[in-house]
């Protein structure tokens, strides 16, 4: 009994919810509890590949992996979005191949053997992924950085080197597949002598022609009808057609929030007392740290850089003013406010080739020892390296060339290497250790300064923001939460209401407004006819949102494109009207320019029609279609075409030159590269690839 109600008491809620699950199971059907579960779970499932799903926290596990093989590799963090998308991306294309293009590849009798994958990642077939990696200071291939690489990666406790070397031939690996199966189309996609040299000829043809044409014009005909039977049809033959993504219609209002004229003044007034502090400070860095909204930075400014920070704050610091330790007006743009102190001025180059001995931890006698032996030129940077790595156990992981470095690709901690002196061994610490480091090469050096740049914004007070909020608050609170209601106070109160048709889950961006992903959220969780409450963006923007209309993914209704129907039916009833009024009006003429003056109109004559080229010749397709092969001399129509209704006598056919062998080649150049193209979606879309990250990111 003590047994049970220890059970009882650990294991109560489990046993519970077993319980309630078991009888569950009698009152529900089977397949219900499993439908139920399907959406609970895809709700958190970032897609869907051939039927495999995705999951977020998977999903999240490779994004997260791949940030760290691209410090690796570019030796910096990822921080923008725009770094972080480009990594996400890269994931999803990592998803699609294995769930999905493996699989294709395997199925047209494709592989990759193991003696093959060795030979293109550490053979005599070096692949063009492995060989940008591991370069020499001249940017070829370097076959002795790659061996000390994968010699090092088992030795690499952190296990970072061993993912980087599998990332590496996993997308050698991807990409001999990817030229593989390419090659299956472009290599079909063969032209022989006979081919290439009938595409010459026949887009070599011209046609010189003779015409009238009647415009169907914009005025509505209340003659003609389309009815409802009629729209289904057409809907129902072209259903095809009318594959939509899920997609909303609404309508917002959007209070930006700006500060007053008494916040400008209260910032002026402040950022004139700290200007002064800013000239007669002896720690720059430090006011920078507690004042400034642009922090410290040892970057090395030449002419024209700073024109992205301020024109004016680059005309002084480049100007007869820019000595070393002077220090600028206080300059406004907008509003935010500039000034710069010129901290020094040195000749420094773009760019520095750098070699180095990584160490882990804090070794100082074995860094000084290493120091003293290179210093002495008795040995190579990788030679002693290996010698203190065999003879004292000790742990050297990362050692050789890190090649030409800028002050934007830089390993942080290491800036200091743009003003080392050429052949100068010294050591630096950095986040991946303490490093060894000599400077071989420098590009030219020029005049460059390092500047202190104090920057101030204005920003909205409290009671400002507070005001914004107000009034986005007073549009939300008359909506209520319903559309219709919206739009009354949209217009009672004077305001604009924005739409926007077919809005896509994967909006990011309102107007000019970015980072508007909660805007999108909302409306892609909130029902057909309902308002928001007061959607805050970036803390500058208050929008107030209402869904219109909802398109569900899959193929849009007849409802939904029945207006678009009824034009193109419209449409070619008004052709077929027009195209009998005129072979009535015609009927028994013999000459252009009787057909002309019977419609009311003028001959127009047209040289040199090509066939080769259907839209840059300002002319309806389906005419230069019908003329390039008709025979010349006869009159022919009328012809219903897009614009209008022709009659038409060709002249004459003539054979030109100006259509070559080269751009025949180049044609089907391109046919090849867009069936290429073509490849990824239409997989795709056989396997029912269905992306949701837009609802996570």
């Amino acid at each position: 009994m003590a047994l049970l109600e220890k059970i009882r008491v650990k294991l109560g809620v489990f046993i519970s919810v077993v319980i309630a699950l078991a009888l569950l199971s009698f009152i529900i059907d089977p397949g219900t509890l499993q439908s139920v579960s399907a959406s609970m779970s895809s709700k958190y499932d970032v897609g869907e590949i051939d039927g495999k799903s995705v999951s977020y926290n998977e999903f999240q596990k490779e994004v997260e992996d791949f940030t760290t093989i691209n410090e690796m590799l570019t030796g910096s963090a990822v921080h923008s979005e725009q770094q972080q998308e480009m990594i996400r991306n890269a994931v999803w294309q990592s998803m699609l191949d294995r769930y999905m293009f493996y699989r294709n590849a395997k199925a047209a009798g494709i592989n990759v053997g193991n003696a093959e994958l060795l030979n293109l990642t550490t053979g005599d077939m070096v692949s063009p992924i492995i060989a940008q990696v591991f370069r020499d200071e001249s940017g070829n291939f370097s076959l002795d950085a790659l061996k000390q690489f994968t010699q090092s990666v088992e030795s690499d406790p952190s296990g970072n080197m061993l993912n980087l070397w599998n990332y590496l031939q996993t997308s050698v690996y991807t990409q001999q597949l990817y030229a593989k199966y390419g090659a299956l189309f472009t290599q079909s996609n063969y032209t022989n002598p006979l081919m290439l040299s009938r595409k010459i000829d026949e887009n070599n043809n011209t046609t010189d022609v003779e015409f009238v044409m009647v415009p169907f014009g914009y005025a509505q005909d209340s003659t003609i009808t389309v009815s409802d039977s009629e729209i289904r049809a057409y809907y129902k033959s072209h259903r095809h057609l009318y594959k939509q993504p899920a997609s909303r219609d609404i309508e917002y209002v959007v209070f930006e929030v700006e500060p007053s004229e008494e916040d400008i003044k209260e910032t002026t007034s402040q950022t004139d007392i700290l200007h002064n502090e800013f000239i007669n400070t002896d720690n720059v860095k430090n006011f920078l740290l507690r004042n400034s909204d642009r922090q410290y930075s040892e970057y090395w400014y030449r002419t024209g850089e700073l024109n992205t920070v301020s024109s004016d704050i680059n005309d002084f610091v480049f100007g007869d003013e820019g000595k070393e330790g002077s220090v600028s007006p206080l300059y406004r743009n907008g509003n935010t406010f500039y000034a710069a102190k010129v901290m020094d001025i040195r000749n420094v180059p773009d760019s520095v080739y750098v070699r180095h001995i990584l160490l882990q931890g804090e070794d100082e006698a074995l860094a000084d020892s290493l120091v003293t032996v290179l210093r002495k030129g008795s040995d190579s940077f990788s030679n002693v390296a290996a010698m203190y790595s065999a003879d004292q156990n000790t742990n050297v992981p990362e050692r050789g060339d890190i090649g030409w470095m800028t002050q934007t690709y830089m390993i942080p901690g290491m800036e200091s290497v743009m003003t080392a002196r050429t052949g100068e061994i010294f050591t630096l610490d950095t986040d991946y250790g303490k490093h060894i480091v000599e400077v071989t090469e420098t590009t030219d050096p020029v005049e460059k300064k390092q500047v202190a740049i104090f920057e101030k914004e204005i920003l909205p007070s409290k009671a400002t923001y507070n005001d914004f909020y107000s009034k986005a608050n007073v549009l939300a609170t008359k909506a209520g939460g319903k559309y219709e209601d919206f739009k009354a106070a949209v217009e009672e109160e004077g305001l604009y209401a924005h739409p926007v048709n077919r809005m896509l889950e994967s909006a990011s961006r309102l107007g000019s407004i970015d980072d508007t992903k909660e805007v999108t959220r909302w409306v892609f969780e909130a029902k057909k006819g309902k308002a928001s409450n007061v959607i805050t963006v970036n803390n500058d923007y208050f929008f107030v949102v209402a869904v219109k209309d909802i398109h569900k993914e899959g193929y849009a209704t007849v409802q939904e494109m029945a207006s678009s129907i009824r034009n193109i039916i419209y449409n070619e009833k008004v052709g077929e009207k027009k195209t009998a009024e005129v072979a009535e009006k015609i009927k028994g003429l013999g000459s252009m320019q009787a057909i002309a003056e019977a419609l009311g109109t003028t001959v127009s004559t047209s040289d040199n029609v090509t066939f080769a080229s259907l839209t840059s010749q300002g002319l309806d397709p389906k005419f230069i279609g019908a003329v390039s092969v008709t025979e010349p001399g006869t009159i022919c129509g009328p012809l219903t075409g897009n614009i209008g209704v022709y009659v038409y006598k060709v002249t004459a056919h003539d054979t030109g030159s100006f259509f070559t062998e080269d751009d025949a080649k180049t044609r089907d150049a391109q046919m090849s590269q867009y069936s290429s193209q073509m490849l990824m979606p239409v997989m795709m879309q056989d396997a029912d690839v269905k992306d949701n990250r837009a609802r996570f990111y």
